[in-house]
């Protein structure tokens, strides 16, 4: 699933015509990267949640061939936060095992391999975590020595040391499970999901990520995600370029 249905507040006035997922970065819209990194690990079955000028969205991805997958869309009004987006989609995941990514982002991971993690380790849900100079202003997730998530945002207060604190990189892998913990309405994953995991003892594991990151989400964002193209293509493994 991709994330797609946000006002892209941060860019406007940009935003206030064009989609924030339909914005050129190198040439190419940037939701194309995040379908490029599914189509790379070999998922085909995609699912897009749409709400501020989806219409166009929809318009410009079609049935997802030309970007080789296949799209369904989840259409939200109003619109639901990235948890009550993920719970409206259910239906169209399948009850299976699904990876979620935002639209804003693009990052050089092997999701094949991620998955596999994910499945070796037997949790409910794991996180894509990434080094930050800044991750304790946007809030940290911290992990113990067996990758296993114990506090995040600061809660629980009181949680096994030593940890080793990371930020959140925008990517999950999703046991259907998840959605047992999942309030409903428009809510936040991070914010009301991921704590109710932890105050249930179901194991949230924390994957490490060290390569090419960059979330473009605020002008400086964008332009510094266009800069790392035009200075040069980002260090992006030749399956995740679209």
């Amino acid at each position: 699933m991709i994330l797609a249905a946000g006002f892209g507040s941060r860019l406007r006035p940009l935003t206030d015509r064009v989609p924030k997922p339909l914005l050129a970065v190198g040439g190419k819209p940037l939701i194309a990267y995040p379908l490029a990194l599914a189509r790379a690990a070999g998922i085909r079955d995609v699912v897009i949640n749409l709400h501020h000028h989806g219409a166009a969205i929809r318009a410009a991805l079609g049935d997802g061939a030309a970007f080789g997958v296949s799209i369904r869309y989840s259409d939200e009004d109003p619109i639901l936060d990235t948890g009550g987006g993920i719970l409206r989609a259910r239906p169209l995941l399948g009850g299976e095992r699904f990876v979620v990514l935002n639209s804003d982002s693009i990052v050089d991971l092997d999701l094949r391999r991620l998955v596999d993690w994910h499945v070796a380790r037997g949790g409910v849900a794991t996180m894509v975590l990434r080094r930050d100079r800044e991750q304790a202003r946007f809030g940290e997730i911290e992990i113990d020595a067996a990758s296993r998530v114990r506090r995040l945002l600061g809660r629980p207060a009181a949680a096994p040391a030593p940890l080793t604190p990371f930020m959140f990189a925008g990517v999950h892998v999703l046991e259907p499970a998840v959605f047992d913990h999942m309030a409903s309405g428009a809510f936040g994953i991070v914010k009301q999901t991921y704590p109710a995991l932890l105050a249930a003892d179901r194991p949230v594991h924390g994957y490490v990520h060290d390569g090419y990151w960059r979330v473009l989400d605020t002008h400086v964002g964008l332009a510094e995600g266009r800069y790392d193209f035009t200075a040069g293509p980002p260090p992006l493994a030749p399956g995740n370029r679209p």
